[in-house]
Parts: structure tokens; C-alpha cells; sequence
């Protein structure tokens, strides 16, 4: 099915269609949000909380942007407001709870990460949001620029520079003695 198509039959509250978008994208969006929370459970909550809001608003979606990328645009902002809520609750600043976050990444059961990767997200960890979502959307995710551009509204130049700060402060980090 064309993504216009999808769109339509979505629009019309199909709910084979919906059946369908969640099927090609469950997947990568969850990967996409725990790349963010870390945590498979919170993942899973962010998730569900993507597909309920996508279903209430996809009647509005114009199609100025791809399909592909509004999900992520959704899925980073739920994301980020479910780290900014759970700070708040910890009564924490986002920085405290990024650390919490990373420590707890090696008693997670669903983390299956050698060191190398655990020494990489405490890395990342260090990093400013936008600089570890770039780096995270185009390493991890492969993602082209363009989409990155749409799903974070920020312009490419932008988004090339933060990629290029954030591998190399990446670099330094990980290279210290």
C-alpha cells in the first residue's frame, strides 16, 4: 500500500490500516524510544503512548511531512517529555537522571550490551540532548539527514554540525585515561 493510501484509509479510521502501520512500525519505533528512556519497560509505555496519540491525530495530519518521519517527530517528543516528567517526579535535573538511567543499564535484563556499549551510552550520556539525539537518529538509526531535519526541526547545516561535535566529544570522552 502507497503511504498516500495508508494515510487515506487511516484518515477513514480503517482498522486493518492501522493494523498495518503498526506492524512496519512498531519495531523501529521502539528501538527508537529506547534508544532514548534506555529502559525496555519505559519503552513500551512511550510507545503505547505514541500509537494512542497517532490514532487520535492522524485525522489532522496533512502530509506536509513523510508518514515515516511524523511518527519519529511524535515518538522523540513523547520521549523526551517522559524523561522531563520522570525528573521532575525524582525532583532531579535531566542530567541526574540521565546518570540514574545509564547506571542502571547493567542490572537491566533486557540490556544485552558488552562494555564497550555500556562505556558508549554513559558517554552519550554526556552529551547535550540534541547532540545525542543527532547522534543517535544517524549512528544507530542510519538515518539520513533530511529525515532527521523533519522529525527535529532543525536544519541540516545544524544537524551535520552536531553529529560532527557530538563524535567528537564522543571521541575525547572515550578515549581519557
Amino acid at each position: 500500500m502507497e503511504e498516500q493510501e495508508l494515510i487515506a484509509s487511516l484518515q477513514k479510521d480503517d482498522t486493518r490500516s492501522f493494523s498495518l502501520l503498526l506492524d512496519t512500525y512498531q519495531k523501529p519505533l521502539y528501538w527508537h524510544i529506547r534508544g532514548i528512556v534506555k529502559n525496555h519497560e519505559d519503552a513500551d509505555d512511550v510507545l503505547q503512548n505514541v500509537f494512542i496519540k497517532v490514532y487520535k491525530s492522524i485525522k489532522n495530519f496533512k502530509g506536509d511531512s513523510k508518514l515515516y518521519t511524523w511518527l519519529y517527530r511524535i515518538a522523540t517528543n513523547e520521549s523526551l517529555t517522559f524523561l522531563k516528567k520522570r525528573a521532575k517526579q525524582a525532583q532531579i535535573s535531566s542530567e541526574e537522571l540521565q546518570d540514574r538511567i545509564i547506571d542502571n543499564l547493567e542490572s537491566d535484563v533486557y540490556f544485552t550490551g558488552s562494555d564497550i556499549q555500556i562505556a558508549l551510552e554513559k558517554a552519550l550520556s554526556q552529551l547535550p540532548e540534541k547532540q545525542r539525539l543527532v547522534f543517535q537518529m544517524k549512528y544507530y538509526q542510519d538515518m539520513k539527514y533530511d529525515d532527521i531535519s523533519e522529525i527535529l526541526g532543525t536544519s541540516v547545516g545544524a544537524l551535520k554540525s552536531s553529529y560532527h561535535i557530538a563524535t567528537k566529544k564522543l571521541t575525547s570522552i572515550l578515549t581519557q585515561d
